[in-house]
């Protein structure tokens, strides 16, 4: 008999890949194509999204022929990046308007607005989210009031609002739908209810009609929506669904309470597993729905940094300074320390701890004797400092992390790897295959087909070994490295601003 295969829909900020893995998490194959990035302000952030349904399909077509055909693959599953949303008719099937990415700061002036009349606090009570233009449902607010197409399809009730797993389930089976771990990044679910609240639908101005219908991470395959035969040559259930940073979790099997990964993708993305009880955080970290399986919700803290991996793309074709992200590494190790040169990567604004979307990057330290080398040095520090500032505020929150799972396609690289087990002064494991975003939405996929009896048989046996980076950094380097740290953020922070938690 042939082997059964899952096909994962990877859908990035910058790319889309179709990924195909075996019921064990061998990987079979990948297609990958690359996403056009807009910027048409300073702050603004967009995507095609007929582009990502394009090349989406495209990748996926080219995996159902290297499986051998579509009678090969058991079920697909999706993961996407979160809080980007899509506006599209539901009679048309058409996109509305250009996609507002996650990482779009356009309704900063919105967030101020409401926090200004008194309504962050119930937000976060029920939501878990601050209000911060990273969420979905203020851009979504924006699109009403701005694109006129977008409001009179509001007007006609052909509107259709989603994340891009809901987008691309709706073009693949035509249902209007999402899960709830995605849902939970738009600030219109709460965290306890079982659907979108009519209370935040007002606050924000957006229609209840337009949302979708709320679903489980898991979807069984007899109950699982289906593709069109004529997408993919074939009805192929979609059985698992989830938001990048919850697949990665699930990727790196932290299915038990207390378990932590950090995910360096384009951002970077801290979370803890809650169980089934919502965390509270006092120091401006999240509460997110982790996933919800057979109406269950279980529940993760997170801590949220805009600017990542897309700080060395930046590097390399806003300001050349290399020629491939690979090369980061060697020019790191190029050189004996910083040089004094310090990077705080606020390109789109700070998010966790500080949630300051005004701030702006800086490097400072600068002499006649910095060269390129000491500033791709400082930016790859800059990701073990913004670890260690979340990790400040999850100890503060009583959630100190014992040890730390690492993924994300810049964990590749061992000098930055071993850098953030330096500064947090703490083990990091590593897996041997770092794209556990894809590896934990065929995990969902593939308990949904029955190929696994739980999720936890499925993560079991489809995560791989990996290796640990244990800390060397002598202590008073590493100290002054923090102090430095400390002091270029602080200089970017306005002064009502509250100061984060302080610790080793």
């Amino acid at each position: 008999m042939a082997e059964e295969l899952i096909l994962v829909l990877d859908e990035g900020t910058t790319s889309t890949r179709a990924v195909l893995f075996a019921p064990d998490g061998t990987l079979r194959g990948a297609a990958q194509r690359q996403l056009t990035q807009f910027y048409p302000r300073a702050g603004w952030v967009e995507h095609d999204a007929a582009e990502i349904w394009h090349s989406t399909l495209a990748c996926a077509r080219e995996m159902v022929g290297q499986a051998g055909g579509a009678d090969r693959i058991a079920a697909i599953g999706i993961s996407n990046q979160r809080e980007t949303v899509v506006a599209w008719d539901k009679v048309s099937g058409e996109p509305l308007a250009r996609a507002i990415v996650w990482q779009d700061r356009r309704t900063a002036p919105l967030c101020a607005e409401l926090r200004e009349g008194g309504h962050e606090e119930a937000v976060r009570a029920q939501t878990g989210l601050l209000l911060d233009p990273y969420f979905s449902a203020t851009k979504m607010r924006w699109l009403l009031d701005h694109q006129p197409q977008v409001a009179e399809a509001a007007r006609a009730g052909r509107l259709a609002f989603g994340t891009i797993e809901s987008w691309l389930a709706f073009k693949l089976v035509g249902r209007h739908l999402t899960d709830a771990g995605n849902a939970s990044r738009t600030l219109l679910l709460p965290l306890q209810a079982p659907g979108w609240d009519d209370g935040l639908c007002s606050l924000f101005g957006v229609p209840r009609g337009a949302l979708g219908e709320l679903v489980d991470n898991v979807l069984p395959a007899g109950a699982a929506p289906r593709t069109h035969a004529g997408l993919l040559g074939a009805a192929i259930p979609i059985c698992g669904l989830a938001g990048d940073q919850q697949a990665a979790m699930i990727g790196q099997n932290c299915l038990a309470p207390g378990e932590a990964k950090a995910t360096f993708g384009t951002g970077a993305f801290v979370l803890a597993n809650s169980g089934t009880t919502p965390p509270r955080s006092e120091h401006c970290l999240l509460s997110t729905v982790l996933m919800q399986l057979a109406g269950k919700r279980h529940y993760a803290l997170e801590g949220s940094v805009f600017v990542a991996g897309s700080l060395v793309q930046w590097l390399r074709d806003g300001l050349g300074l290399i020629a491939t992200a690979q090369e980061s590494e060697a020019l790191a190790c190029s050189v004996a320390d910083n040089g004094g040169v310090v990077l705080v990567p606020a390109l789109s604004g700070l998010g966790a701890p500080h949630w300051q979307p005004q701030a702006r990057g800086t490097i400072s330290g600068l002499s006649f004797s910095a060269t390129k080398a000491h500033i791709v040095r400082a930016a790859l520090e800059a990701m073990a400092h913004q670890t260690h500032d979340l990790a400040r505020a999850f100890a503060a929150d009583g959630a100190r992390w014992t040890t730390l799972r690492i993924d994300g396609g810049m964990v590749a690289n061992d000098w930055m790897a071993q850098d953030i087990a330096d500064i947090m002064r703490l083990t990091v494991t590593r897996p041997d295959f770092i794209e556990t975003t894809a590896l934990g939405a065929a995990m969902l996929a593939a308990t949904g087909a029955g190929l696994h009896s739980s999720l936890a048989e499925a993560a079991a046996a489809m995560t791989g070994p990996g290796r640990d980076f244990a800390p060397r950094m002598d202590e008073e380097t590493r100290r002054a490295r923090i102090a430095g740290w400390d002091a270029a953020v602080a200089a970017l922070l306005p002064l009502s601003a509250p100061p984060p938690p302080r610790s080793s």
